[in-house]
């Protein structure tokens, strides 16, 4: 055993793991933990890549040591200050520990939902919502991944699509959510696009570019949701946007098209139009049929609609709405915007109040509460 080795590795594993949202004793317990196990393990089964090791160990010890709930929370307090825009640094072993996550012995499915709770910040609830599961559901499949790879190695990473999906809703999480994560998530995508080719890759960098630019618009003073027609687009990031369509245009000019292209090129329609009135709707609708031959995803279909309202009208929106499952998140929504459009205040307004309860954070629930008084107090006149 090469305790030199050991020795000289153990800072870096554990600031990782300071880094990942441990505190200092707790991943000085973990890092013990894992250099006592490389002792016992390592001599009769050497790993190819001992910190990338050590790191996986400490993680899960960490991980095991700690109630759930109360580390995520003490992880997302952490998450405080936004890095600044640029290349990610050239040292960073995050992006590993998500593709070691990815494990090949997990669907991917699984694979991502245990990255988002291990790696990504995210908690079990927040997942739920995002692959539109119950939370028991959700808990239940994380932990069977849990179990499938307590007792695999991990020197087979997973692969890039698991990746970047995870990375994908980390950032839609970081956007709309209650945990500020999407400046982490495009910082990894950056440091993913250098060391990948990948016209998918480029395609998801650009998304969350053209996304984060319109953050500052996103809220008003007083914290209250700005809907993208509202928005003052003057406080829209140019440069994000500009760097984002030109990554875009790169990686649309390779011909493989993907999800996250078809995606960022809606973005970019959005970004393209100087006032709500001059958006390109009708491309827009065409660039969501390609994204729903892509995915055949329900909110790929729902968001569809809402394009369909405003290239057609707000009735052939409605039509576009009719397959889709009740239940959906953010169906009532969309719903109510599109009666309303059309005029039927009544049922807009009852729409917007049921949409309300079942809003997913705070800002959206009293976006939509107002609304719905709004149009209850027009009724009233």
């Amino acid at each position: 055993m090469n305790e030199l080795l050991l020795r000289s590795l153990t800072p870096s594993v554990l600031g990782i793991l300071v880094r990942r949202g441990a505190d200092f004793a707790a991943a000085e317990d973990a890092v013990q933990d894992a250099l006592v196990e490389a002792v016992r393990v390592w001599p009769a089964d050497p790993p190819r890549d001992p910190k990338g090791w050590l790191v996986t160990v400490a993680w899960r010890r960490f991980l095991d040591a700690t109630r759930a709930d109360a580390a995520r929370r003490r992880r997302e307090d952490l998450v405080d200050e936004e890095p600044a825009p640029g290349p990610a640094p050239a040292v960073d072993d995050t992006l590993q520990l998500y593709f070691l996550c990815a494990h090949p012995s997990l669907t991917p499915s699984s694979a991502v939902a245990l990255t988002l709770r291990a790696v990504g910040g995210l908690t079990t609830r927040q997942i739920a919502q995002a692959y539109l599961v119950p939370e028991a559901t959700m808990a239940q499949r994380i932990s069977r991944a849990k179990r499938t790879v307590s007792g695999v190695r991990f020197d087979q990473p997973g692969n890039v699509a698991t990746v970047l999906r995870v990375l994908y809703l980390v950032f839609n999480e970081g956007y709309s959510g209650d945990v500020d994560l999407a400046a982490e998530a495009i910082r990894l995508t950056r440091q993913l696009a250098a060391a990948i080719d990948h016209p998918e890759v480029a395609g998801l960098l650009a998304l969350m570019l053209l996304h984060h630019a319109r953050r500052a618009a996103r809220t008003a003073p007083d914290g209250s949701l700005v809907p993208l027609a509202e928005q003052d687009r003057g406080r829209w990031d140019t440069e994000s946007i500009t760097e984002g369509v030109e990554i875009l245009q790169a990686a649309l000019a390779r011909d493989r098209l993907g999800e996250f292209q078809a995606q960022a090129a809606i973005a970019a329609l959005h970004a393209d139009a100087p006032i709500a009135e001059e958006t390109d709707w009708v491309q827009i609708v065409e660039w969501y049929d390609e994204l729903t031959r892509l995915t055949d995803s329900p909110i790929v279909r729902l968001n569809r609609a809402v394009a369909v309202g405003e290239a057609d009208g707000p009735r052939a929106g409605l039509a576009a709405l009719v397959a889709l499952d009740e239940s959906l998140p953010r169906r009532a929504a969309v719903a109510a915007y599109l009666h309303e459009r059309a005029g039927d205040l009544a049922t807009a307004a009852r729409l917007y109040a049921e949409a309300a309860q079942k809003a997913p954070n705070l800002a959206e629930r009293d976006h939509l509460t107002r609304q719905a008084a709004r149009l209850n107090a027009h009724g009233c006149r």
